[in-house]
């Protein structure tokens, strides 16, 4: 027998505009292809399609699902009652959980509804509580990654976190690294993770430093032990020491950037007279730069050069400078020293990036509060150059003005 071929728009699904509507609709297709079936499969799907209309009601009713999202999750599981799914929404509105919290966790893992209590959920949840996630973060947990009420306590959840708790050691950072996994964490560590330390643990990283490097990056940490393990051998190749610390941010970075982003990355330097030595020079001095935005790298490379006179082969040997905020210690300290300059205050051979990687305390005693009483106004102006939107007519201004 030749079937009816039919299509969602020839019934007007995509104007649904209520529940009620979007429901009758999905009952008026089961029929019309229930119709066009051999007459001993029309009581079968008649049949599901009764089960897959009252499984739509429930998502759109009581789980607050779109139309769509309630279709979806009614084709990934099946309830035989509504009583247990109902507990479940108990359960998750007992520790916190509001409507739309609800409904996103129900929207990317349907199958949570269809879990026992008792058994399966209630467990979960405890042991979330026992590592130290507060009551008030497990729904922000939950609602960021659902599946982690759907993985196995025993054999997925347990494991895993034995496992970062080794090399991190204090619960609260197991927790913040869970929180910053996400996804990764419902992976199987024995398959990615777990070789992955094994192989920097081989060449020689120390132990505090993986334990910075997971904390910092679990993702990176959590790829493809076969990607990793390129990626680790390539910054070996770099000239890059796996004792120091500085290996694992190479990893993490290149771990980040595909070629093009690299090669994108060389070019902006060398417009600012950087040689591409002196740009993996830099790279090795600190990784970091080579992962700040290319209008990041011009706007601060043309305050340097261009407002502030240094050499950009001076600003290649300190490159950690470049990571610094314009707006909130470049620009502001900047200033300071502009103005003690102007004043004879300090020696013109001041090496200049010195100043910018001092903290804010020893800054501010060593180049502010030391000269209050010659310069009396250099306290506000440094505090309102961080405060300033737009720096540089503060700047020039108090340059050009008031200490003249």
């Amino acid at each position: 027998m030749q079937r009816t071929i039919v299509s969602h728009k020839d019934f007007g699904l995509t104007n649904s505009k209520t529940h009620l509507g979007f429901v009758q609709n999905l009952v008026f297709i089961v029929r019309l292809i229930s119709s066009s079936l051999p007459l001993e499969n029309r009581s079968v799907t008649k049949e599901n399609g009764q089960k897959l209309s009252s499984m739509v009601s429930y998502f759109m009713n009581s789980c607050g699902l779109s139309a769509k999202s309630a279709l979806a999750a009614s084709k990934k599981v099946s309830i035989k009652n509504t009583e247990g799914a109902d507990s479940v929404l108990r359960l998750l509105r007992n520790h916190g959980f509001t409507n739309l919290q609800i409904s996103k966790v129900v929207r990317v893992c349907p199958q949570i509804i269809a879990l026992n209590c008792e058994r399966n959920l209630l467990p979960k949840i405890e042991f979330f509580g026992s590592i130290g996630v507060l009551s008030d973060d497990l729904p922000k947990l939950i609602s960021s990654t659902p599946h982690l009420l759907a993985v196995s306590l025993k054999n997925r959840l347990s494991p895993n976190y034995n496992f970062l708790k080794n090399i991190v050691v204090l619960d609260e950072v197991v927790v913040r690294v869970m929180k910053r996994m996400k996804w990764a964490f419902l992976r199987d560590f024995n398959s990615n993770l777990a070789p992955n330390i094994a192989f920097l643990r081989e060449i020689g990283v120390p132990a505090s430093n993986i334990s910075n490097f997971v904390i910092s990056n679990p993702c990176g940490a959590s790829i493809i032990p076969s990607k990793f393990y390129e990626i680790v051998n390539k910054v070996k190749a770099m000239g890059f020491n796996p004792l120091r610390g500085m290996f694992l941010k190479a990893i993490e970075v290149i771990g980040q950037m595909t070629t093009l982003n690299w090669e994108s990355k060389i070019e902006v330097y060398r417009r600012w007279g950087w040689s591409k030595d002196e740009t993996l020079n830099a790279f090795r001095r600190h990784p970091y730069c080579m992962r700040i935005s290319e209008e990041k790298i011009t706007k601060t490379m043309d305050f340097f050069v261009n407002k502030m006179g240094w050499l950009s082969q001076d600003i290649a040997k300190r490159p950690e400078i470049l990571l610094y905020s314009l707006e909130k210690r470049i620009v502001p300290r900047c200033s300071v020293v502009q103005v003690l300059l102007s004043k004879g205050l300090i020696k013109k051979d001041l090496c200049p990036c010195s100043l910018l990687v001092l903290g804010e305390t020893q800054f501010k005693g060593s180049y502010v509060t030391k000269f209050q009483v010659k310069v009396p106004q250099l306290l506000n102006l440094y505090e309102e150059e961080m405060n300033l939107p737009d720096l540089r007519p503060g700047f020039e201004r108090y340059i050009n003005g008031v200490f003249a």
